[in-house]
């Protein structure tokens, strides 16, 4: 796994008149999970589209390792995203939503690659063939967890990924973050859980007004811990 941090230098975003997030400056390091924490609005969905490519800064500079991260780079392929929708294709099984992801990264040996994914993610035997439209909420988000990581990506961007799971599939999701941060990938989640957040966070962010108001990394967090750095940060706004 590569060594090269992911930067934002002085990044803005504006919309028409509204800004979004301002000189917004941070590091993220491989091996690290990091939650990005903050009311509504105060620009943690913008970041995570910015660092997705899904959206371009208004200002500044985005960099993975040496290189600009943009739309159009190649970098892209360096990015696993699972967004606050899923965004499979609910009439295509999940071994055919995972082939379709496949030719477009144009993975090699992709057939055996996909079994090894529907069988990490809990999708194998009889779920591999099955629609996606049938598929509970929890389980659209293992399949769109195994559509993050197929071509091994070496970031990782969660927009909410414990919304709508039950207990059993939020301590999954959680194994599966410290799996990934321990295999050196860049696991970045924004969430409004702070607990989930304490959970797995080796960085945590906090976002007010699209501003930095705190940067904080430690080898873990306590629930107590992240829940006095955001109340601090943002006086306990939501």
């Amino acid at each position: 796994m590569s060594e090269r941090a992911l930067r934002l230098m002085n990044v803005g975003k504006t919309f028409g008149r509204q800004r979004a997030l301002a000189d917004v400056s941070l590091a993220f390091l491989p091996g690290e999970v990091a939650a990005v924490l903050g009311p509504n609005g105060a620009g943690k969905s913008t970041l995570l589209s910015l660092l997705a490519t899904l959206s371009q800064p208004s200002q500044g500079r985005i960099t993975l390792g040496d290189e600009q991260l943009s739309r159009r780079s190649p970098l892209r392929a360096s990015i696993g995203y699972v967004g606050h929708e899923p965004g499979v294709y609910g009439d295509l099984s999940a071994r055919h939503n995972l082939r379709l992801f496949a030719s477009l990264y144009g993975i090699a040996n992709a057939e055996r690659r996909i079994d090894e994914m529907l069988a990490r993610v809990g999708l194998d035997g009889g779920r591999r063939e099955a629609a996606a439209r049938t598929f509970s909420r929890g389980m659209l988000q293992r399949l769109a967890l195994a559509r993050a990581l197929l071509h091994e990506p070496e970031i990782l961007l969660f927009d909410e990924p414990g919304s709508a799971l039950d207990p059993a599939g939020a301590a999954w999701l959680a194994s599966e973050l410290r799996r990934e941060r321990e295999a050196g990938r860049l696991v970045m989640l924004v969430t409004h859980d702070l607990a989930a957040a304490a959970s797995v966070a080796t960085h945590v962010v906090v976002l007010r007004r699209g501003r930095v108001a705190r940067d904080e990394t430690c080898a873990g967090f306590s629930a107590d811990e992240v829940r006095a750095i955001y109340e601090e940060a943002t006086g306990g706004k939501t």
